[in-house]
């Protein structure tokens, strides 16, 4: 079957002239990583390809091959429109709810729900990024230095550095191929995964003094004022699930970030066997076992206090 879908992606790359490339709001390092690499790669080839993130590219990621290509609007017209990372179409945002459905549809999330013409969804990758290493090749475009940069990018941030229970021999040898192109990994693994800005550090302060623990349960919040008094420019948590994830002797780990008409909810499992993205799917999120995320319209104080609660019966604890 994978081969199937390869030989028909192949065939649509080889028609299209005009590519339209999407990944999801608030992207992440493996849905910037999957965009630019795939984007730069088709570029290669003599396409012309538009890379559209609908709250356009984070700060830290800008020093990426491609990055300042990446608009938070397409225009014109397309003849091959992909979906990169998204397991569900509503999260490549509301400027696409019109818009014809996606030909082909780039994942790893268990979550997908197979919304494109062409499916190519593979679950068991650590990264979309992953997945875009191994079948490049496969649809006659090629893995070179710029391209290379950012599918590791993709690969190393949604591995949290190859941490997650996921990770396998397959992903660390798509790495060193990567690697083979000549990029700077340690300084890639740095910008991606450890460096923050002054406002980032000031954000986290303020979400790590809002830590609460509940039978198993960490989590932090962070509010509009955070983020304002801070002056951190993203509407995201700025990686702090991360922290949270490694804190000890806990079953799961969540974020919940108020946004202006919203919160958006990370879930993180620190247990094996433990499953949260059929939590996230129950409102509407979707995500890993491992991992997962919801956006729910309403205010904390409502939305707060009942996730928790669904967590908490759902994963009994």
């Amino acid at each position: 079957m994978t081969a199937e879908i390869d030989a028909a992606i192949q065939a649509r790359f080889a028609a299209a002239q005009n590519i339209l490339l999407v990944s999801h709001v608030r992207p992440d390092g493996d849905a910037i990583g999957a965009l630019l690499g795939l984007g730069l790669a088709l570029q290669n080839a003599g396409k012309t390809v538009q890379m559209v993130l609908n709250d356009g590219l984070p700060a830290s990621f800008r020093h990426l091959p491609g990055s300042d290509q990446v608009r938070k609007e397409p225009h014109g017209e397309s003849d091959l429109f992909i979906t990169l990372d998204c397991a569900d179409y509503k999260r490549t945002g509301k400027q696409f709810e019109t818009h014809r459905k996606p030909d082909i549809n780039i994942d790893h999330h268990i979550t997908n729900e197979h919304y494109g013409e062409i499916n190519l969804i593979e679950a068991t990758a650590v990264a979309t990024s992953a997945i875009l290493t191994d079948h490049l090749p496969n649809w006659g475009l090629t893995i070179n230095r710029d391209v290379a940069a950012n599918l590791a990018t993709g690969i190393v941030t949604d591995t949290l550095g190859f941490r997650t229970s996921n990770t396998t021999p397959a992903a660390l040898r798509a790495m060193a191929c990567l690697m083979e192109t000549g990029i700077d990994m340690p300084e890639l693994y740095n910008r991606a995964l450890v460096r923050r800005s002054y406002a980032a550090a000031r954000y986290w302060g303020a979400g790590l003094s809002s830590l609460t623990t509940l039978d198993g349960l960490v989590y932090g919040t962070l509010r509009l004022t955070d983020r304002k008094q801070a002056g951190y420019g993203g509407n995201d948590d700025a990686d702090l699930i991360n922290i949270i994830s490694a804190i000890e002797d806990h079953v799961i780990g969540m974020i919940f970030v108020e946004q202006h008409d919203s919160v958006k909810i990370s879930w993180r499992a620190l247990q094996p066997g433990v499953d949260v993205s059929k939590v996230a799917k129950t409102f509407g999120g979707g995500g890993h076992q491992a991992a997962a995320g919801a956006d729910i319209p309403g205010k904390m104080e409502e939305i707060q206090p009942r996730v928790i609660q669904t967590t908490r019966e759902m994963l009994k604890i």
